[in-house]
């Protein structure tokens, strides 16, 4: 059997090995299956464990505004999140859950087959890259092989509770846009 993103889904909703499944509801990602570009945050919040929807709170709204800027909707892209649950009173999930989802999400990323992944905070970068720090990293391009890149950022919600934040992840979202289309330039014509 060929599994397929909503094949997945499915999977998902009947899968018990994470125990925030007793407490939560699943959400794997969403947006376009054939995605160039793929956003992976850290795990739902209140409103996508309500909805299963990733990033349709107030951190999904300012990623929509975000992904304007440079010119892309939701439905260019595709988003996800390293845990597939939502954390008791969203708090950071723990290195056990991230290890017991991880299987989901290299699922989802082998079906999308994105050219640039974009990890959203640290919890995300730590998935691609453990000893990279997100103030480090943040706004830089990194080669994870010869055909994905991964091109970490602050989560749109650190901006939204730490305004000082908010100019950095514009600047980083600019430079992901000019990243993108250098990439287009680069490529060869069929």
């Amino acid at each position: 059997m060929v599994i397929t993103l909503p094949a997945l889904q499915e999977k998902l909703k009947t899968w018990k090995g994470c125990p925030l499944h007793t407490s939560a509801n699943p959400v794997l990602g969403e947006g376009n299956p054939h995605a160039r570009i793929m956003f992976i945050g850290e795990a739902p919040g209140e409103q996508e464990d309500r909805l299963g929807r990733p990033f349709v709170g107030p951190a999904g709204k300012f990623l929509d505004e975000l992904l304007a800027r440079i010119g892309f909707k939701r439905s260019d892209v595709y988003i996800s999140n390293v845990v597939k649950y939502r954390p008791p009173a969203n708090r950071d999930p723990t290195d056990e859950e991230k290890a017991q989802c991880e299987p989901w999400l290299k699922m989802e990323i082998a079906l999308v087959k994105p050219a640039v992944i974009v990890p959203l905070g640290r919890h995300a970068l730590g998935h691609f890259f453990a000893k990279l720090s997100i103030t480090a990293a943040h706004g830089k391009p990194q080669k994870l092989t010869d055909m994905v890149t991964v091109f970490p950022i602050y989560h749109p919600a650190a901006a939204l509770h730490n305004g000082n934040l908010r100019q950095s992840l514009l600047d980083d979202f600019k430079a992901l846009g000019e990243f993108l289309k250098s990439q287009e330039t680069q490529a060869p014509t069929p």
